[in-house]
């Protein structure tokens, strides 16, 4: 991690803490109904009020465009913060101005404070000037503990970080070490498994692998895309058409770096997308007129856990089939228990991420196993297609 500042190089005792968290949880009955994200935060709050550092809190919730909103306030998340990190939470009504300084004024070391909802002003995604200037006002230090909203350039993200000495709290850094032992310097050889619905949502992440990786695996409705460009008709299932000369590129391209493109080679078809529709298992060149693919058959299994036995490194975003629907979660968990085997005995470093290769894991029992699951959705995605992210360029040393 010498590329970045952690806690490790930061002086936290007696000093205002500004720590960017992400707080955007899912909520039922005005209560917090899943609290992964506060938990993955906790270490860092804990360790930095431990210090003596005064912690106050930056997040977002919800999108409400500039506007305060009472349904989208942090007030209704306090609770649940200080039951996870064992420490009272006190909240400020805004996150900037007199409120805010208000509330800092009155907190000694060791204290938590929750600040308002950022996004209640429209300077925060505008990334506005006088905004960071306003936040960083309160604080002595910086800490950015949300890899999920690295991705956006916002006042809370990446201007205050300009503005005051800036490190990675500890959640980051575990993400930022998982992603450069996956992609910045792997161990050889990497594979990728890369699946979904469509091609079109995830060109750059297949352009970008092509070149670093020396298997990739395509999975998901996006695989049929590439059959098509193989000229292998492929019935009713879902396909882009127009995007077969994108599918042809990204394997030349491939051919190039050699890295090895692997489709299915036999699929599972069913006359309708629904939980226990009639299916069967067919080569993938003999896929009937009037049927859809919806998963891989148990060659094409076979195929990706034999990569999965080669691999060092493997990197998983998106499903092999429809998984959300049994039986087309066959592949996808099978593939998945595969993984964790190999990385619980044979040392495989399996990162994952994205939304639904999370929801995969879990329904696989295996997200403990892998050597690493993010749980952020766009971040982890833009990190995949090589993209800058600017919360995370503005913490490096230099």
């Amino acid at each position: 991690m010498t590329a970045f500042r952690t806690l490790d190089d930061a002086d936290l005792a007696g000093k205002r803490v500004l720590v960017r968290v992400d707080l955007n949880v899912p909520m039922a009955d005005g209560k917090v109904s899943d609290d992964t994200r506060i938990r993955a935060v906790a270490p860092t709050i804990n360790e930095i009020a431990d210090k003596g550092g005064r912690v106050i809190l930056l997040a977002h919730f919800g999108r409400p465009k500039g506007q305060p909103n009472d349904a989208m306030s942090l007030k209704h998340i306090v609770r649940a913060v200080g039951a996870v990190i064992g420490r009272p939470v006190a909240f400020a009504v805004d996150c900037i101005d007199a409120d805010a300084e208000a509330a800092v004024a009155g907190m000694r070391d060791g204290d938590v404070l929750l600040l308002e909802n950022t996004r209640f002003h429209a300077g925060e995604e505008k990334n506005d000037e006088a905004f960071a200037t306003a936040l960083a006002k309160l604080g002595d230090l910086y800490v950015n503990d949300a890899f999920s909203a690295a991705h956006r350039a916002h006042g809370s993200t990446e201007g205050i970080a300009r503005k005051l000495p800036a490190y990675a709290g500890r959640s980051m850094q575990r993400e930022l070490e998982a992603l450069e032992s996956a992609l910045g310097k792997p161990e050889r050889p990497v594979v990728a498994v890369i699946g979904g619905a469509k091609v079109s949502s995830k060109i750059d992440v297949l352009e970008n692998l092509s070149s670093k990786v020396d298997a990739l695996v395509i999975g998901g409705g996006m695989a049929n895309t590439f059959l098509l460009a193989k000229g292998v008709a492929v019935g009713k299932s879902l396909a882009e058409p127009d995007l077969v000369e994108t599918a042809r590129r990204i394997m030349a391209a491939a051919d190039k770096s050699g890295c090895a493109i692997v489709l299915p080679v036999d699929v599972v078809v069913a006359s309708e997308f629904k939980a226990g529709a009639a299916s069967r298992t067919v080569d993938a060149n003999a896929v009937p007129d009037d049927q859809m693919i919806l998963d891989i058959g148990p060659k094409s299994i076979a195929t990706v856990n034999g990569w999965i036995d080669k691999a060092k490194t493997l990197v998983w975003n998106g499903p092999l089939g429809a998984f959300e629907v049994p039986p087309f979660d066959t592949a996808t968990v099978a593939a998945a228990k595969h993984a964790a085997e190999r990385t619980r005995t044979a040392g495989l470093n399996s990162v994952a991420g994205g939304g639904e290769t999370v929801s995969a894991l879990h329904l696989a029992g295996t997200s403990d196993d892998f050597s690493f699951v993010s749980t952020a959705g766009g971040a982890f995605l833009e990190w995949l297609e090589g993209k800058p992210l600017p919360g995370v360029d503005v913490l490096r040393q230099g």
